[in-house]
């Protein structure tokens, strides 16, 4: 079943002419840059590529005037280049300063992001938060509201420990319950205060993030029950790329199956290594792993999916491996220019198998499979597509034949007669 039919009703909040999020808008992948923002060169380019590789909203740090004065730099450079790309600045402790001060960055932004746990303390925090505010509400800007554990707002979290320590011994809650109920006041106060200040509701997304999985998933779906905002997910740190990319699916595939979720966000530890020589240094990894997560979950489809055998003791040849990723390669690198001439593509099934096991059913499973001969078996491939063996492929060349055979089966099915 696909988990999008089943989404919660939110309010709509435009992000530019051709993006919206929440209601029955597609849930976004996004992702957030690493470079220092000054850098109007170095940024422009990881934009891009996290762009390209499909985060539809880029988020960028703003922490001081040099971050402030390079965002209208690097929005004026991508619009030269033809990216016009929604940017989301990432505001904490001076956001009411920098917007004030530079109200060009304020005005080329197309989101803003505040963390209510550290616009300010004290007296100081409501009028910050309403600078901020009132700025996006005369710019008519969106504004997210993000919660995180780890700069929750500790007056407020007093607040309530107070609260739960002058309880009975038998009402009282855990810290962990505590934790909860202050990040959801936060948000929710805040959003409050937002409209208190005349910004309207559907300019308001929100977001509770938490480092452990479980936790994420409590709060996110006390919030959701509390609440009609749209709401972006993600662990606040996920870790390294291997923990990152499995926490952040198990908490975010719960959650977007239980309609709760309108954007998310893989926050992956990169790598130090050159990307160069290690591809778990890209920043678009966490792009990738989104995209493959709505994918699995039959939300949202971006590219052929390729079906392939772990190998085993009957496989000692690699060579199904090394298809498997050609293959896949070969549907990442075209997908952009099969988009418009062979709409629907994205969602085509290939199977790439190592040996006569499960080889023959899973390629018949998938819409074109190719089952590769494991030890012992003669050394031929079959082919088939739609659950039809169709050709036998034997020999040097089979990888080539095979992506021909691919390109064929696009022109037949998916071919746009526009």
């Amino acid at each position: 079943m696909n988990t999008f039919k089943l989404r919660r009703e939110t309010y709509q909040v435009i992000l530019s002419d051709k993006l919206a999020v929440g209601s029955q808008h597609p849930i976004l992948v996004q992702s957030m840059t690493n470079t220092p923002t000054q850098n109007v060169t170095a940024t422009v380019e990881q934009i891009k590529e996290l762009y390209i590789a499909g985060s539809a909203v880029v988020r960028l740090t703003v922490k001081d005037e040099a971050a402030a004065e390079a965002v209208p730099l690097i929005v004026s450079e991508l619009n030269k280049q033809g990216f016009q790309i929604p940017l989301v600045g990432d505001f904490h402790y001076n956001g009411h300063l920098l917007l004030a001060k530079y109200p060009k960055c304020a005005e080329v932004l197309a989101k803003y992001r505040i963390n209510p746990g550290n616009v300010g303390y004290g007296e100081k925090h409501d009028y910050n938060f309403s600078t901020i505010i009132n700025i996006a509400k005369d710019l008519d800007k969106p504004v997210r509201i993000g919660v995180n554990w780890g700069s929750l707002d500790q007056d407020l979290l007093s607040d309530f420990m107070e609260i739960n320590a002058e309880k009975p011994d038998s009402e009282k809650i855990s810290f962990k319950e505590v934790i909860y109920e202050a990040m959801t006041a936060s948000a929710l106060r805040s959003a409050e205060l937002a409209i208190g200040e005349g910004l309207k509701q559907e300019k308001i997304v929100i977001s509770v993030k938490m480092s452990e999985v479980q936790d994420l998933i409590n709060i996110y779906r006390r919030v959701a029950a509390a609440c009609k905002f749209p709401l972006h997910l993600g662990l606040t740190e996920a870790g390294t790329p291997v923990k990152g990319m499995i926490s952040s699916s198990v908490a975010m595939g719960i959650l977007l199956s239980e309609g709760i979720g309108d954007t998310i966000r893989m926050s992956l530890t990169p790598s130090a290594d050159d990307k160069k020589l290690n591809p778990l240094a890209d920043r678009t990894l966490e792009v990738q792993a989104c995209q493959e997560l709505l994918q699995a979950m039959d939300i949202a489809f971006f590219k052929p999916s390729i079906t392939s055998c772990p190998g085993c003791g009957r496989t000692s040849s690699t060579y199904f491996q090394k298809l498997a990723e050609e293959i896949n390669q070969f549907t990442q690198v075209n997908m952009k220019a099969w988009q418009g001439k062979y709409p629907g593509a994205e969602k085509l099934k290939i199977a790439v198998m190592g040996c006569i096991v499960n080889g023959p059913g899973e390629s018949k499973y998938a819409d074109i499979g190719i089952s590769l001969p494991g030890d012992n078996e003669s050394p031929k491939a079959p082919v088939f597509i739609d659950g039809k063996q169709v050709k036998t492929l034997e020999g040097e060349n089979i990888a080539t034949e095979f992506k021909q055979i691919i390109l064929n089966y696009l022109e037949e099915r998916f071919l746009s007669v526009v």
